[in-house]
C-alpha cells in the first residue's frame, strides 16, 4: 500500500480562511452532521416550542437536501452578524447578504418552526443558537484524520473547526517516515493503532485524505471500529452500510464547475 502522506502531499496544498466566501468546507461538514442528527433535533425543537409557546411546534418530517445545504450558510452568516454586534435582522436583509430570496429564507426556517416575528424580523443570537442546535453543534464531535499529507495537515491546522465543536483528536498515516511527527502538539500515529484509539477516545467522525486505492478498505475498517461519519476527500465515492453518514468531497468537481462558468461567461460575450 502506498504511503498516504507521500501521495497526498504531492496532490494538493490547501489554504483555508475564515471569510464567508471560503468556508464551503465547514458548510459541507455541517450538512453531514445535520443529516446524521436531523430526526432527533427536529423532534427536540418541536417539544421545546410546544412547551415554551403552547403551539403545535413543527411536525417531524423529511427536509429537502436543498434546505439542509443552506442551513450551514445561515449559521455562518448569522455568526458574522452576531460578532458585529447586530441584534436583529429581517429576511430581506439576510437575502441581501446571502443572495437567497427573502421568501426562500422564510420557507426554509418555517421547516423548523419559523423563529421570526412579524414587524421585528429575527433575533440574531437566538436564531444562531437554534440553527446550531439543529445542526448538532450543541455537542462536541471527536475526529481523526487518516492521511497526514498536505491536505490532511491543512485540515488539521484549521482552527475554525474547533470553534464549531469539531475536535481533532488524532492523525494517522501508513508512512513510517512521518510517524512521531508533531502537528499542533498531536503525534502522527501508525494505522495499526487506529482501532484502539477510536474506541478509547469516542471518535465519531473520520476524515479521509488518502489515495482512492486505499479509501474503500480504510472506510470499511473505520465502520468496523465504530465510526459513524466519514468526510471523504479521496477521489472515489464511498458506499457504506445504512446508518453511516458519508460526505464525498471532490475538489476537482468544484474547479470544473468554475471552468464551466468561466467558459459560459466568455461565450455570452
Amino acid at each position: 500500500m502506498p504511503a498516504f502522506g507521500t501521495l497526498c502531499a504531492s496532490a494538493v496544498t490547501v489554504q483555508f480562511t475564515s471569510r464567508s466566501g471560503n468556508c464551503q468546507f465547514i458548510d459541507i461538514f455541517l450538512t453531514e452532521l445535520y443529516t446524521k442528527n436531523k430526526c432527533t433535533h427536529v423532534r427536540q425543537l418541536t417539544d421545546r416550542r410546544k412547551h415554551n409557546w403552547g403551539g403545535s411546534g413543527v411536525e417531524e418530517k423529511e427536509i429537502s437536501q436543498a434546505v439542509i445545504g443552506r442551513l450551514p450558510r445561515y449559521f455562518r452568516y448569522l455568526g458574522e452578524l452576531k460578532d458585529e454586534g447586530i441584534e436583529r435582522v429581517s429576511s430581506q436583509e439576510l437575502s441581501d447578504i446571502m443572495q437567497v430570496t427573502a421568501s426562500q429564507i422564510r420557507q426554509d426556517l418555517n421547516n423548523f418552526g419559523g423563529f421570526g416575528q412579524q414587524g421585528y424580523g429575527y433575533n440574531v443570537g437566538h436564531l444562531y443558537e437554534e440553527i446550531g442546535k439543529i445542526l448538532g453543534l450543541d455537542q462536541e464531535h471527536n475526529l481523526i484524520i487518516v492521511g497526514a499529507g498536505h491536505l490532511g495537515q491543512a485540515l488539521f491546522n484549521y482552527m475554525n473547526f474547533e470553534r464549531r465543536g469539531f475536535i481533532f483528536r488524532g492523525i494517522f498515516d501508513n508512512n513510517p517516515d512521518i510517524h512521531g511527527k508533531q502537528i499542533r502538539g498531536i503525534t502522527v500515529r501508525p494505522m495499526q493503532e487506529m482501532e484502539q484509539f477510536v474506541k478509547e477516545n469516542n471518535i465519531d467522525i473520520a476524515v479521509l485524505t488518502i489515495p482512492k486505492t486505499s479509501a474503500v478498505e480504510v472506510a470499511e475498517q473505520l465502520v468496523h471500529y465504530g465510526i459513524k461519519g466519514i468526510w471523504n476527500f479521496a477521489h472515489v465515492d464511498l458506499h457504506v452500510p445504512k446508518g453511516i453518514q458519508v460526505e464525498n468531497v471532490h475538489l476537482s468537481d468544484s474547479l470544473m464547475k468554475l471552468s464551466y462558468n468561466l467558459s459560459s461567461h466568455n461565450t455570452e460575450k
